[in-house]
């Protein structure tokens, strides 16, 4: 049996000044991080030392604070609107519908929804971490009782919209921390207002293409480099906005030689032409040609060379292609899938191009081959190989089912309910990415015809310009 040795060395005394100053440090630095985390901790010392100076030095009278105050907030409001809603504005909304709405009935709330826990020992009831408010949606977190699971909350997810009387409720849950949860609840629609398309550079290339604006405010970005995009949304619902969105913003990085832009429209030509400016190659159907299924075939073959060809040239090298202007990022944007999977008469044709899909599909984009494909029917006899794209974009659609076959199964569960948005909210959808579970609400930008010409004579330009140069 082996034996333990443990050797004491001879214990080390530390000046008394020395234990002193690390503990005040240790303590000053734990309280200086939670001043920073919290807007009125910091304005409050702030307004203290400042108001500490007028005593001291100007010699002012207590009795002046308030007025000051009041006097101070309005300018600040009046002058800087913006960080004023940031710093005080929205924690103050935070905190009166936090008290007022959520806390004083949680408890009850959680009860009716079925989320309470009763044993004989205690009542145990998911507990309300915070409230964080902004001007169209509360955010409130929530710490799970042990064994629950986000979908037990997106199971009442209407109940609890109604009880605190939301728009809607959705359930997403907190990186890094499992046993939370966070509810958005929607007090108006965040996204009733038209979204201007926002400038780009070639840097968001890898950075995502800004292409919408989330409920929440924040700008969603569009990662197109090494993902496949499908867009499915019935007549009228924004998909235009969606291929619009990326393409126009993609127009940087067209210029500079990272993205060539290969198009098949057929519907003659109707939805894509604007745009012809952009493309590299631009493959519709028109009234003199007997079979133009068979354009679009030879434009998909050629897409599958240029992939088999990165392969042999990437084979060993690396596992996922970065643009440049030598091996450029290659986007096949398909405005119609159907007709190319669904609609073709010729089995020969149809086979032909379903084969050429599912290769793309399922080996293009990890060699810098990408598709980006628009369709209004998701279902599997129209759209077999729908399962390959990583991305996958529901606008509003007919059916509820239809959410499920877009977004996959449980995603109308966590909130994304497409077949409930209204006509007049176009290019409003939601957005899933493989390994992100929760769907993400989003309305994409509106990119006028006068826009989409624009930026393909800046191309042209730009192009024309480099060779001059030359």
């Amino acid at each position: 049996m082996r034996r333990l040795v443990v050797r004491i060395g001879p214990i080390r005394r530390e000046p008394a000044w020395l234990v002193v100053t690390l503990a005040v440090c240790r303590v000053v630095s734990r309280g200086a991080r939670r001043l920073a985390r919290a807007p009125f901790g910091v304005l409050a010392v702030v307004a203290l030392a400042g108001w500490a100076v007028l005593l001291t030095v100007y010699g002012w009278r207590w009795w002046q604070l308030g007025p000051t105050v009041v006097v101070v907030l309005l300018g600040w409001r009046w002058l800087w609107p913006s960080g004023f809603g940031r710093v005080l504005g929205l924690p103050l909304r935070s905190v009166r519908r936090g008290g007022r709405i959520y806390r004083r009935q949680w408890s009850s709330a959680m009860d009716a929804s079925g989320l309470v826990r009763v044993t004989e020992q205690a009542r145990q009831v998911p507990r309300l971490v915070r409230v964080r408010s902004s001007r169209s949606v509360d955010r409130v977190t929530v710490e799970m009782l042990p064994g629950q699971v986000l979908d037990d909350f997106a199971g009442v997810a209407d109940r609890l919209a109604q009880t605190f009387g939301a728009l809607d409720c959705r359930v997403h849950s907190v990186p890094r921390r499992p046993h939370r949860l966070e509810l958005w609840m929607l007090i108006k629609e965040p996204l009733e207002q038209i979204v201007e398309p926002f400038p780009t550079t070639v840097d968001d290339l890898t950075r995502g293409i800004p292409v919408a604006r989330s409920e929440d405010g924040q700008v969603h970005r569009l990662v197109i480099v090494g993902s496949h995009v499908l867009v499915v949304g019935a007549t009228g619902s924004g998909k235009g906005s969606v291929v619009w969105s990326l393409l126009v913003g993609l127009r940087p990085a067209i210029t500079a030689g990272l993205v060539r832009v290969w198009a098949i429209d057929p519907k003659g030509g109707m939805e894509l032409s604007l745009g012809v400016g952009l493309f590299d190659r631009f493959c519709h159907g028109d009234a003199t040609s007997a079979s133009y299924e068979e354009a679009f075939a030879v434009l998909l073959d050629d897409a599958v060379t240029v992939m088999r060809q990165r392969q042999d040239l990437l084979r060993g090298v690396t596992r996922l292609h970065e643009p440049s202007v030598d091996e450029p990022l290659l986007i096949i944007v398909i405005d119609e899938l159907a007709a190319l999977s669904g609609w073709v008469a010729d089995r020969t044709l149809k086979k032909r191009i379903e084969t050429a899909l599912g290769l793309l599909l399922s080996q293009g984009r990890a060699v810098g081959v990408v598709v980006l494909g628009a369709v209004q029917d998701p279902r599997k006899e129209v759209l077999p190989m729908r399962d390959l794209f990583p991305t996958r974009i529901a606008l509003r659609v007919s059916e509820a089912e239809q959410v499920g076959l877009v977004l996959g199964q449980g995603a109308r569960a966590r909130g994304a309910f497409a077949d409930r948005i209204p006509e007049r909210l176009p290019g409003v959808g939601y957005v899933v990415v493989d390994g992100i579970a929760e769907p993400r609400r989003v309305r994409f930008f509106y990119v006028t015809d006068d826009r989409i010409v624009e930026a393909g004579r800046q191309h042209a330009a730009s192009v024309d310009a480099s060779e001059v140069a030359a």
